[in-house]
């Protein structure tokens, strides 16, 4: 299982894994938010993005004021730098430019690991490893289609009701149920 609190297997992962990779460490950006626990998630670390897809990056921001002040002394100058805050979610987000990537910082009051991005992404890498490369490959070919992640997940599987809660219940043992085998 990789370790998804070091970014140091994007190293050997595909070349937009270790162009993710040369991005953060050039601009020390996970250490530059460490005070945060800044943890990389999404479809990058887990192989499964577009050319357009960006980088995301949970933080714990319990002081969402000072989360803002912080990420806007620290990135502001980059390229098309916005910040906003999301009311459903409880979070300040940041976007930008660097390197050809475009940046998602997203931070709430929740501990990093137990934030939805992190979850989601530990448990859509579970189903692709125990699924194999053509349940990757139809959740690719779903994204280039339009759905978002977890919507193609969900309509991978089969699965009903909210795609984002779906994804987080499901049981990897109702993986021969959804007609998925490895």
């Amino acid at each position: 299982m990789t370790d998804f609190t070091n970014i140091e297997y994007l190293k050997t992962g595909n070349i937009r894994q270790r162009h993710a990779h040369n991005l953060l460490t050039k601009n020390r950006i996970l250490s530059l938010l460490r005070e945060f626990d800044p943890l990389l998630v999404g479809t990058i670390p887990i192989g499964i993005d577009l050319p357009d897809s960006d980088l995301d990056i949970v933080c714990c921001a319990e002081d969402k004021d000072y989360f803002l002040q912080k990420v806007s002394k620290l990135f502001g100058n980059t390229k098309d730098f916005r910040i906003s805050h999301r009311a459903v979610h409880e979070a300040v987000v940041a976007n930008f430019w660097i390197d050809g990537f475009e940046l998602e910082i997203f931070g709430q009051n929740i501990p990093t690991r137990q934030q939805n991005g992190y979850c989601h992404m530990l448990m859509e890498y579970r189903l692709l490893v125990e699924l194999g490369e053509e349940f990757r490959n139809e959740i690719v070919n779903l994204k280039k289609k339009g759905y978002k992640t977890e919507p193609a997940f969900a309509k991978a599987l089969g699965l009903e009701g909210d795609p984002y809660e779906a994804v987080l219940t499901f049981d990897p043992q109702d993986i021969i149920r959804a007609g998925w085998h490895s």
